[in-house]
């Protein structure tokens, strides 16, 4: 099994991500990603947001880990599209990452002026402000409609995935347009008592290893690099260990059949969330 995935032929990224979503405690947020590089994790993953992007750049600044051998991802949120905006937001994300350079850059959601957005994310990148750029929870719809008419393709789309919502038909779509999948909340956030499922239990008792271990290779065997969070240090060390074996066809049948279909969250479709996210203002 591969260690890392080739976005483009500026970016290769670990198969395995390290992120900061709901860790608002500025301390606690630095001390986790310092926690997640030492352990050895890559690829943090942060948003504007988040409003931890400060204190991303404070660990990074504090590791011992040289910044080429790291690979930082941000994203721009929705009241940030548009082109002029977003070329701001740009400056805006590196300012307090303090950063030269991001490795990926994604549009978060897809509402708002998308195309100015990437427009000005494209010229972001022909100028090394961003080595890659991507979206987050598009449809396949969306992306195609955002590839075809600005004739550029995303090298990454973040989206949920997650035992009770596989996203199959999305994951297959993209793989085959040439778009790499990155999966959030691969564990649903322990919705569903994910983690005292008999099916899974059964599986990571047939490896040794916990049902989070299972997830995380799972979605990896897959071909897809999942993103997920911990506070704990030797969490973070299990969720690193989980190349060393493999699933067979029976357990991935299994695990297929724990599919809902359905988000854990929120569609993205529902027009009050659009709605809500259309006013929603994030101190970054």
């Amino acid at each position: 099994m591969n260690n890392s995935v080739k976005l483009n032929e500026q970016t290769e990224i670990p198969n395995l991500g390290f992120g900061v979503y709901q860790i608002t405690d500025q301390n606690e947020a630095k001390q986790a990603v310092l926690d997640a590089i030492d352990q050895g994790y890559r690829l943090i993953d942060t948003a504007a947001s988040y409003g931890n992007e400060h204190a991303v750049g404070e660990a990074i600044k504090a590791s011992n880990v040289a910044r080429e051998d790291l690979l930082i991802t941000s994203k721009l949120w929705v009241d940030d599209t548009g082109y002029e905006a977003t070329r701001q937001a740009i400056k805006d994300s590196l300012e307090r990452l303090q950063l030269n350079y991001l490795d990926l850059f994604l549009i978060h959601q897809p509402y708002g002026d998308i195309f100015g957005s990437w427009r000005a994310m494209n010229e972001a990148k022909e100028a090394g402000l961003i080595k890659s750029i991507g979206v987050s929870n598009f449809s396949i719809a969306q992306i195609t409609n955002l590839a075809e008419f600005s004739g550029v393709k995303p090298d990454i789309n973040q989206i949920e995935v997650n035992p009770f919502n596989q996203n199959t038909e999305a994951v297959a779509y993209l793989k085959n347009y040439g778009v790499k999948v990155e999966a959030w909340a691969p564990f649903a956030e322990g919705k569903n008592e994910l983690f005292t499922n008999e099916k899974l239990q059964k599986i990571a008792d047939n490896h040794g290893k916990s049902i989070a271990q299972v997830v995380l290779h799972w979605i990896v065997q897959r071909g897809i690099v999942p993103v997920s969070k911990s506070t704990k240090p030797e969490r973070m060390a299990q969720n690193l260990n989980v190349l060393n074996f493999e699933l067979t066809n029976e357990e991935m049948a299994t695990i297929a059949q724990l599919d809902t279909g359905e988000s854990q969250f929120f569609s993205h479709e529902d027009p009050d969330m659009i709605t809500w996210m259309a006013h929603r203002k994030v101190e970054k």
